[in-house]
């Protein structure tokens, strides 16, 4: 057990970091954030930062030697280079969840072993993968990078096999994906302690925009709440089969024929926003309580539901108007350029 007044240590400098280090902070813990960006807005509300590139092993062991337990915000850090941490801290979660979460064709793999149910999808290194896989999966379907793409990057729509012979492939790994028909989305979000002990949340509903969360809603409508319980047994067993500790989030597409996977992020995640008001112990600090070996807290509801909005680009300056509704909960999280597209800041609001 890491006991409060220890430090622990952030690997990445955004929004998630910032609401951990915010949590830790509740419970007594300082918090050391390592970035390769100068500007770190999770850096604002810690008590150290370490500015350095992910595959700077020298840097990293240095910044791990001061801290007690070491956690990522997000899962685009390469898992080799992090040797250098775990000479000198734990990292939770452990590397094996970024091997398999960074890279959509592990990801896939691992799921599809542990009996999930993915969309269609085929590896693609060129163009003649593209075209044998759009002939055998069909269009429509997604040409997504394997890696380091979120939020709608790094996506190439394909609606026809014309489509696919016009692009020109980028020269990284590609995987492409047969479209699915869905009619709701929704993601599992849990907690697992160092002793196995597992926790959910309640399943929200996410609708996207142009790729982008934009709104999750609990209650969860009918259709997902029927499926809640079968994407949790896959959840967890993914959670158990890497020895996971800390939160873990699976996104679900709700189908006909049940829930189908989308993909997983070792991490905390935007649409379990909510909870900071809306359950009883929010992600974030379960998140910490379960790096550092605390008991976890009830994962219940606050209220009979929740709403989240994502701020997203010129959305923030609507902060006067937010406020001025006294059940609106404001988060915005300290980011000086606004860009389309850019999350800014999200608001809650409680059913009560």
């Amino acid at each position: 057990m890491i006991a409060p007044g220890e430090t622990i240590g952030i690997l990445g400098g955004g929004q998630l970091g910032r609401m951990i280090a915010l949590a830790a902070a509740n419970l007594g813990y300082r918090c050391h954030v390592y970035a390769p960006e100068a500007d770190s807005i999770a850096a604002d509300v810690c008590a150290a930062f370490t500015q350095g590139h992910y595959d700077d092993t020298e840097k990293l062991a240095a910044f791990a030697a001061q801290c007690a337990v070491v956690t990522y915000e997000f899962e685009n850090v390469a898992a080799t280079p992090l040797e250098a941490v775990t000479g000198h801290a734990r990292l939770q979660p452990p590397a094996r969840a970024l091997e398999v979460a960074q890279d959509r064709v592990n990801e896939k793999t691992f799921v599809e072993a542990l009996g999930g149910r993915p969309a269609p999808w085929a590896k693609v290194d060129n163009k003649a993968d593209l075209l044998a896989a759009v002939e055998r999966i069909g269009t429509p379907g997604i040409l997504k990078t394997r890696r380091d793409g979120y939020d709608g990057k790094g996506q190439w729509r394909i609606m026809s096999t014309a489509d696919a012979q016009a692009l020109d492939l980028p020269t990284k790994p590609l995987i492409y994906e047969g479209f699915v028909t869905f009619e709701a989305e929704f993601s599992v979000i849990l907690v697992r302690g160092a002793d196995g002990d597992v926790r959910f949340w309640d399943s929200a509903e996410n609708v996207h925009k142009a790729g982008i969360l934009d709104r999750s809603t609990v209650p969860a409508s009918p259709l997902i709440l029927t499926q809640v319980e079968e994407a949790r047994a896959l959840a967890k067993q993914v959670a158990d089969a890497l020895d996971y500790v800390g939160v873990l989030t699976l996104e679900f597409f709700a189908t006909d024929a049940g829930p189908v996977f989308n993909e997983m992020a070792p991490r905390v995640h935007n649409s379990g926003h909510w909870t900071i008001e809306g359950a009883l112990t929010s992600q974030f600090e379960n998140h910490v309580r379960a790096i550092c070996g605390l008991p976890l807290g009830s994962t219940a509801l606050a209220a009979k539901g929740v709403v989240m909005d994502n701020l997203i680009g010129d959305d923030a300056h609507d902060w006067p108007k937010i406020l001025s509704d006294p059940a609106n909960h404001l988060h915005l999280y300290g980011k000086e350029a606004v860009r389309p597209g850019r999350k800014m800041g999200h608001v809650t609001r409680l059913v009560l």
